[in-house]
């Protein structure tokens, strides 16, 4: 099937570095998107691509919308649906009272299915194409993932927690257990469809240096596997991993120690580095993943993105909304809160910066740049279209929206999935078959 969409189309070629710098971006303000079974297969001005398409093309117009590549979400726990807005001081307060208790109940099939379903509904809703998930400590929510992203044709990340400590009965593996259940999701999963599995020890915290061990054997064996996990997000929590491991230099060290450091490592906030965590992640590549709303709302500090941005030493960075510590689904509200933590840091953070992280910069961060994050052709055709005027006070705020940034940056300030007309998963337009 050919389908061809006219609107205004956006695409990122590379970080900006100001406001002004349109050579970072592909700006169509009629343009034209070619897409063939799922795949982008031309990209230019409107009149252009319509005189190559095929004669019995489809064409949707969507005038006078925006076309961006759709959204990717580096961090997120898809059990933590019925946790979201869950008042608690900090963080592992938060974890023993809400969060551990419902992730029990994932061993049940039927409830894994049931939150998977409304899930993935919630990111099509707020234009999320690809998301990178915790599931919970039983193989079952493993499944359910991965069997509703296959359904979809969505490229998703996610893995089976593993945790072996410090966590209710009912949320407890071993690590034979989870080394074995793991293996047997990448070998149920992993290629299959656009699926990827990611190696997932939950942190430091919730796993023993067997489990460690045995979380380096996966790394070992699968290597181009990513490995997902959480550091250095609060003051105590940092404090207690270093009780636990009282060999490592640092919190960063801890997984280092297991080759757990590397260019497909992701660490949930990695708020309070230090120099040397910093350089060392640096070095081997690893990704610091920002999750704005949750930081604010369980009162985890402020994430330093510009300073670990420029240092002489860069560190990777990726950006996502880590529901249910975080409390928007939209990853326009996760950069509004971003924006607004650099502003209390004395930095800005400007709105090209803010949709390129959303789009190609996250792609970057997952090493799968190739194939999602942009409107490039051949990649995938996960796209979304952006209404500014969407609501009374949009629509109001627009008439007086000079540039393209401009909207972008009430789209980031006042949007939610009410701003996203449509989202096309692989070509094939989902927003609207759930409304």
């Amino acid at each position: 099937m050919t389908t061809l969409l006219r609107g205004r189309l956006l695409s990122f070629k590379r970080a900006p570095q100001s406001l002004d710098d349109t050579d970072s971006y592909t700006y169509e303000n009629d343009g034209g998107l070619l897409i063939e079974n799922g795949i982008i297969a031309a990209i230019g001005s409107y009149a252009a691509i319509k005189g190559q398409a095929p004669d019995d093309v489809t064409e949707v117009d969507h005038r006078p919308h925006l076309i961006l590549p759709g959204f990717i979400d580096m961090h997120v726990h898809y059990p933590q649906m019925q946790v979201i807005a869950s008042y608690s001081a900090n963080l592992l307060e938060w974890l023993n009272t809400y969060t551990f208790p419902e992730e029990c109940r994932f061993v049940e099939s039927a409830h894994a299915e049931r939150i998977a379903t409304h899930f993935y509904d919630e990111l099509i809703r707020h234009g999320t194409t690809t998301a990178v998930a915790y599931c919970s400590v039983h193989k079952t929510s493993a499944d359910a993932f991965f069997s509703e992203a296959m359904r979809r044709n969505m490229r998703m990340v996610g893995g089976k927690v593993m945790m072996d400590r410090n966590a209710p009965q009912g949320l407890l593996d071993t690590p034979e257990m989870g080394y074995d259940e793991t293996r047997q999701v990448i070998s149920d999963w992993h290629g299959k469809g656009r699926n990827h599995v990611a190696i997932t020890p939950r942190f430091a915290i919730t796993s023993t240096p067997a489990q460690m061990e045995a979380t380096a054997a996966l790394a070992r064996e699968f290597p181009d596997l990513h490995i997902q996990t959480h550091l250095s997000e609060n003051h105590d929590e940092i404090k207690f991993t270093g009780e636990l491991y009282p060999d490592a230099i640092d919190y960063t060290d801890t997984y280092a120690r297991y080759g757990l450091l590397g260019p497909k490592s992701l660490f949930g906030h990695a708020i309070h580095l230090s120099e040397r965590e910093a350089d060392a992640m640096s070095e081997a590549g690893a990704v610091a993943v920002h999750c704005p709303t949750s930081n604010l709302f369980l009162g985890s500090g402020l994430f330093p993105l510009k300073a670990l941005a420029r240092r002489e030493k860069p560190v990777r960075i990726g950006v996502a909304t880590d529901i249910g510590g975080g409390s928007s689904y939209s990853m326009l509200r996760t950069m509004d809160e971003a924006y607004k933590i650099q502003q209390l840091l004395g930095e800005r953070l400007n709105p090209l910066e803010s949709y390129y992280y959303m789009t190609l910069g996250n792609a970057e961060a997952l090493s799968l740049a190739d194939k999602i994050g942009t409107l490039d052709t051949g990649t995938e055709a996960d796209l979304i279209v952006l209404n500014a005027a969407a609501t009374p006070a949009m629509a109001l705020k627009m008439e007086v929206v000079k540039s393209l940034t401009e909207e972008l940056f009430l789209l980031q300030t006042m949007g939610d999935d009410r701003a996203i007309v449509e989202t096309y998963v692989a070509g094939k337009p989902m927003k609207s078959i759930l409304q």
